[in-house]
């Protein structure tokens, strides 16, 4: 397992009602799940998870949770559920709420985000073992861009494309191009302390796990949501 000396992984999967691009749609049924069901239950599936929580502000989103088997301590305030609140300030909440109520000290901290049901346990021990293999202090997961990055640029306000492109890509192959990255959002971990020391999962010491484009399927809009339903019927 890990080298530290507290090795026990804190899972939080983050779940707040409101989302103006698909609203419910943590508890939408995908493939006949509510779609958290799916991140709860891949945590699930790899053992040396100590602890899954879901941090929420909806009574009914709790329920789901606790139904597939994730733990919710607490309902999550007001002031970090709204289009305003950020990400690392969920994950502070609640390591402060295990601190105060329950003694609870975690060494690491695992988000896995409810809208990338396609990661598998596979990906979550794999991610796991990078940490511990690299002997690094967080791996944040990422796939290949789908869109090379090259052949977009800014546009001023009349539309001109002059110097659009970079000098010297105009004919080149895809294949020619360097391969690049994007975060995909299913995977962040990291050591409790390196979150506090960069204020998020990333820093000097962070590195990156592959995952394919396929498993990195982000479900935000009502068509993400159709063609994921797609996609696991047809799997």
């Amino acid at each position: 397992m890990l080298k530290k000396k507290n090795n026990k992984i804190l899972v939080i999967i983050p779940a707040r009602s409101g989302s103006k691009g698909l609203p419910g749609k943590n508890i939408k049924k995908l493939c006949g799940r509510p779609l958290i069901a799916w991140t709860i239950e891949q945590a699930k599936s790899y053992e040396n998870i100590d602890r899954i929580i879901v941090s929420t502000d909806d009574l009914k989103i709790a329920d789901i949770a606790k139904r597939y088997g994730a733990e919710v301590p607490f309902i999550r305030p007001a002031d970090l559920a709204n289009d305003t609140a950020s990400t690392i300030d969920v994950i502070f909440h609640a390591i402060n709420w295990f601190k105060k109520h329950e003694g609870y000290h975690p060494g690491y901290i695992m988000l896995l985000q409810p809208t990338s049901p396609f990661r598998t346990a596979e990906d979550i021990k794999n991610s796991i073992t990078i940490l511990r293999n690299k002997n690094t202090q967080a791996v944040v997961s990422v796939c290949e861009t789908d869109h090379h990055p090259w052949w977009s640029n800014t546009l001023d306000k009349d539309n001109s494309m002059k110097d659009f492109l970079r000098p010297g890509i105009l004919n080149k192959r895809r294949q020619d191009l360097p391969i690049f990255y994007r975060i995909n959002g299913a995977i962040y971990l990291s050591e409790k302390e390196y979150l506090y020391e960069n204020n998020g999962f990333f820093g000097p010491d962070t590195f990156a796990y592959k995952m394919s484009k396929e498993r990195s399927i982000d479900i935000d809009t009502e068509l993400d949501f159709k063609f994921s339903e797609m996609v696991m019927k047809n799997a």
